[in-house]
């Protein structure tokens, strides 16, 4: 019954995915599971899911215009943003409703042309700000409950795929390539 209602979800959505021209994305919580690992010298690590990576790399073919916008910091989303040809990464910001204005002036972006995927409280800060607002399956209630999406996979975990899927559907893309595959690398 989740997956039926999941795919009910989705459906009303396709107009909206067509009308994307940027995806923003929030990094802890959406494209690692938010946890934080610290090696022996105190250096940050993340696990990113190489699922999500190619997702992205699908969109970007497809025409979207891609960024991370994330509170946190250390240089592992820096590494990944670079690993995906990412333009716009947005770290350590404080106030995620002006910087994401700021990206949409940048890059020629209308709220009507945005989505954007988080877990949290920050993350709902945006949601006048986006056409969608998506969550991970694991995100907080309170975003869960207010968002025009929610994925049935967790942040970190294929959640990001798992958008691009849909956003492929909505665009009529998806079907060629699940029937002929992908030619290019896999980040």
């Amino acid at each position: 019954m989740k997956r039926l209602l999941n795919a009910l979800q989705w459906r009303r959505q396709r107009p909206a995915l067509r009308q994307i021209d940027l995806l923003v994305l929030d990094v802890d919580g959406v494209l690692t599971d938010g946890g934080l690992w610290f090696d022996p010298n105190g250096l940050l690590q993340k696990r990113f899911d190489v699922r999500d990576g190619l997702g992205i790399r699908l969109l970007q073919q497809a025409g979207l215009q891609l960024a991370f916008l994330s509170g946190g910091k250390g240089g592992a989303t820096e590494v990944r943003a670079r690993q995906l040809d990412i333009e716009y990464c947005l770290v350590g910001i404080k106030d995620k409703p002006t910087a994401l204005t700021r990206l949409q002036q940048q890059v020629g972006a209308t709220p009507s042309s945005t989505a954007f995927i988080g877990d949290d409280l920050n993350d709902l800060a945006v949601h006048h700000q986006v056409r969608l607002l998506i969550t991970p399956a694991d995100a907080c209630p309170a975003v869960r409950q207010q968002a025009d999406g929610v994925l049935l996979r967790r942040g970190g975990h294929g959640a990001v795929r798992e958008l691009a899927e849909h956003i492929l559907k909505a665009r009529g893309l998806w079907t060629d390539l699940s029937r002929n595959g992908w030619r290019d690398r896999n980040d």
